[in-house]
Parts: C-alpha cells; structure tokens; sequence
C-alpha cells in the first residue's frame, strides 16, 4: 500500500514528516502559515495514520524509500523520529532532499559515552519496557514528556491524545518497530557529507530531545543553523506556528550559502523570564 499523503497550499513544495505515534495531520497549525507559500505534503508515515495498512517496515530505509516515490524533489521538515528518516533520505537521495529542517530531531536519539545529550538509555528502556505492558499507557506517559514544562501542559497533552488519536491509534506492533529505530539509530557519521543544508529547531524546554543534543548536532555541519524557541516544547510547531514558520521560510529564502551556525540561537520568540 502507498503512503498516504495530503496535499496544501501553493508555491513550491515542502514535504513534512511526523513524529513516533502521531500522522501529518499534526502539522496542521504550522501549515496555516506555510500554506500561502509552498505546496505542502504532509505524509502519514508507515503504520501511522491513513498509512495504518502499509506494509512498508517502519525502518530508516524503506520509510525513505517509500516516502521518496510519493513526493516531489523537495525540502524536507522532519520532527522527531520524522527527522531521522528525512536525515537518511538526505544520505541517500542528496538530489532528491533540497534542504533539511530538523525539528526536535537529532542524528542519535539514546545517549551513549559520546553523546551524553542524547535520552538517558535507562528512560528509553523503561519506555520500551512499558511498551510491552501496557501500550496505551505508554503513548500517554510520552505525550506528558513531550508537553513536560510548559505553561499549558494540561491543555497540551489532551491536544496531542486528540491527535494522536485523530486518525486511529498505530498498531503496538508499529509503535515498538518506531522506538526500535529511534534505539539504533545513530546518523552522527553521515553528517560531514551531508549535501543539503540544514536549520534545527529546538524547543528551549524540551524534555524528549535535549536543545543541546541538536546545537551539537548543527556544529557538526559548517552550513547549518540552529534556532531555539523559547517557551516551547518538544513539538513548537504546535505552541509557537508562526515562530516556527517564519524560521522556516526564512530559512527556505535564504541564499544558499548563507546559512551559518553562529545564527541567533534563542530564536525570535520572547526570552524566557
């Protein structure tokens, strides 16, 4: 079964990817301020979504693969787990993946002796142990992480359960493949050769991927740039859109070879009190 994928707006395109057990509908409000500018398409990655049926693996290279032959030559918006995969599409399609927008994404999502930014490997594994127990409970226990620290935390977590939910839940076999690939994934190494420029996007108040793991991952990159969102979570997009937008075209607008990684990391947002 092909990916579902939905298709906004006008101009040039811009492809957009989800994070583990959400689908593309959750980029709606960062694309009421997209639309006017690019041709959105926000996919509904393997297993996830509309693509519940898919018979795609959830597994860097198929979901690349797949989500290749369903989009245009285009940048690509990656959040979460959805940045590892548009990092590997970048690796092995560097035509085809013009830019990189990696938001709340890093190149290794556990800790290890090299990268200590990365999510302790002791909270990865009770995750993953949870999983087996009880995989609703599981998927709440992230989505509180993923609006851990927020003013409106609350609030946040029944918005992202009514998203998550949107399109049918994935199924526990999908959910343990994605924290699968978010354990061994490690794509630190393709970084020098990395043909596309990149902009990564932080929320200052991420609890799911630390905004020092992505500015270590940018100054990896001699063209990339790191922004920071302040007040903002590990999904900005949906806290701050019009913060994350205008990043986003700036950065899209931008003459090639302008970007730099000294750019403004605290973003445009206000500064935290």
């Amino acid at each position: 079964m092909s990916l579902h994928v939905e298709v906004l707006g006008s101009g040039p395109p811009l492809v957009l990817l989800h994070g583990w057990a959400m689908h593309g509908g959750v980029f709606l409000p960062l694309a009421e301020w997209l639309r006017d500018r690019h041709t959105l398409y926000l996919v509904d990655l393997p297993g996830h979504g509309h693509s519940r049926d898919s018979t795609v693996p959830l597994e860097l290279g198929p979901c690349a693969r797949a989500v290749l032959s369903a989009v245009p030559d285009a940048p690509w918006l990656g959040w979460s787990m959805g940045g590892a995969i548009a990092l590997h599409a970048a690796n092995i399609a560097p035509q085809r993946v013009t830019a990189l927008i990696l938001v709340g994404a890093t190149p290794r999502f556990v800790a290890a002796p090299d990268w200590p930014q990365g999510m302790p490997v002791e909270a990865f594994e009770s995750f993953k142990a949870g999983l087996d127990a009880d995989w609703r409970g599981t998927v709440e226990r992230f989505l509180a992480l993923e609006a851990f620290g927020l003013d409106d935390a609350r609030d946040r977590v029944r918005q992202l359960r009514a998203l998550a939910l949107e399109r049918g839940a994935p199924s526990p076999r999908v959910l343990a493949e994605g924290l699968r690939l978010l354990e061994t994934t490690d794509l630190r190494p393709s970084l020098p050769a990395l043909a596309a420029p990149s902009l990564w996007i932080a929320g200052r108040r991420d609890r799911v991927i630390s905004p020092a793991a992505m500015q270590a991952a940018a100054a990896l990159r001699p063209d990339a740039r790191f922004q920071q969102v302040e007040r903002a979570g590990h999904a900005p997009f949906l806290t701050h859109p019009q913060t994350v937008a205008d990043a986003v075209l700036g950065f899209l607008d931008a003459p090639r070879g302008s970007e730099s990684p000294d750019a403004d990391p605290r973003g445009n947002d206000e500064p935290e009190p």
